[in-house]
């Protein structure tokens, strides 16, 4: 099972740079750059409302559950 971030897409979407939302939220660029790649292994969800707000979105616009294929 994975969860698959669509983080950039979401950037992309809203015309916002990483950078802008990084300031806006108050997270340094690499924190954001390691959420976008998925190369954590959780956040605060205040990390989350900030970006869901910032970005006017809801979670499941950047996170989507995908299951592994069963053979």
């Amino acid at each position: 099972m994975t969860i698959e971030v669509h983080l950039d897409l979401m950037l992309v979407k809203r015309k916002v740079s990483s950078r802008e939302l990084a300031a806006a939220i108050g997270l340094s660029e690499t924190n954001l750059s390691l959420i976008k790649s998925g190369k954590i292994k959780g956040f605060r969800f205040s990390t989350l409302n900030a970006i869901c707000a910032y970005l006017e979105c809801q979670p499941g616009d950047i996170f989507l559950f995908a299951p592994d294929e069963v053979a």
